[in-house]
């Protein structure tokens, strides 16, 4: 609800951790931890996003409010994910994933990083597709943290104004995440400087045609945002409000 209150356009809620090295999560614990809250928002106004990658918490997620299915496997961690979203009026966010969190970094190797993740999520909207899922209801997210190294989510970032070729809405997750914390000098960094970091990778996702930014200090972000809004002097960027 603070987040809320700060301005956050769609609330993220998940009963998983998908950071490096975590552990699966029972699906029945997941959703004993995620659909009364997600319930609660959803009574209160918000748009919420359930964070999972089994199907069943997904239904569960959507029948009690969640209008987006956020998948950080992009439907390849569960087979029902897909034709199970299908089956609702819910939106899904397509992760780009190559393996599960306890091992994710074993998948790290790419010889063209960003043209790998642009055709592994193209393949990931088709597959949407084919389970009934239209291109109008998926959002594409490169998957920042998830299976690559430092450098290979610079070139990602880096990469942005091609990766939103594959359609006309992309997010992007960098908040808080290790390699910010890598650039900044090293592993004791405190909060205020990780979101500092966040706060200039989002006016950078900004300009380069992103759709959303998922972060943990929303009044930071829309304030860096209003500020890029300022200094374009126009609305490329919206800071849509509820």
């Amino acid at each position: 609800m603070r987040l809320y209150a700060e301005g956050a356009v769609i609330l993220d809620v998940g009963g998983e951790s998908t950071r490096p090295g975590a552990a699966r999560v029972e699906p029945d614990d997941e959703r004993s931890r995620v659909v009364p809250v997600i319930a609660r928002l959803a009574e209160a106004g918000a748009v919420v996003s359930v964070d999972t990658m089994n199907a069943r918490t997904a239904l569960a997620a959507v029948g009690a409010g969640a209008r987006i299915v956020n998948d950080v496997s992009g439907g390849l961690a569960d087979p029902d994910m897909l034709s199970s979203v299908a089956q609702t009026p819910a939106d899904i966010v397509l992760g780009h994933w190559r393996g599960p969190s306890a091992d994710m970094y074993a998948g790290a190797e790419y010889d063209d990083v960003v043209g790998e993740v642009m055709g592994e999520l193209a393949a990931r909207v088709d597959a949407a597709a084919a389970a009934g899922i239209p291109p109008a209801r998926v959002i594409v997210d490169p998957g920042i943290g998830f299976g690559k190294q430092a450098e290979h989510n610079w070139t990602v970032l880096r990469g942005l104004a091609r990766l939103a070729g594959l359609g006309p809405r992309l997010l992007v997750g960098t908040s808080r995440k290790r390699f910010l914390v890598e650039a900044l000098g090293g592993t004791a960094v405190e909060g205020a400087r990780r979101d500092l970091a966040t706060a200039v990778t989002s006016v950078l996702a900004a300009q380069a045609g992103v759709w959303g930014v998922r972060v943990h200090d929303v009044a930071a972000t829309r304030d860096a945002l209003r500020v890029l809004e300022a200094w374009e002097g126009g609305d490329r960027w919206t800071i849509r409000s509820r």
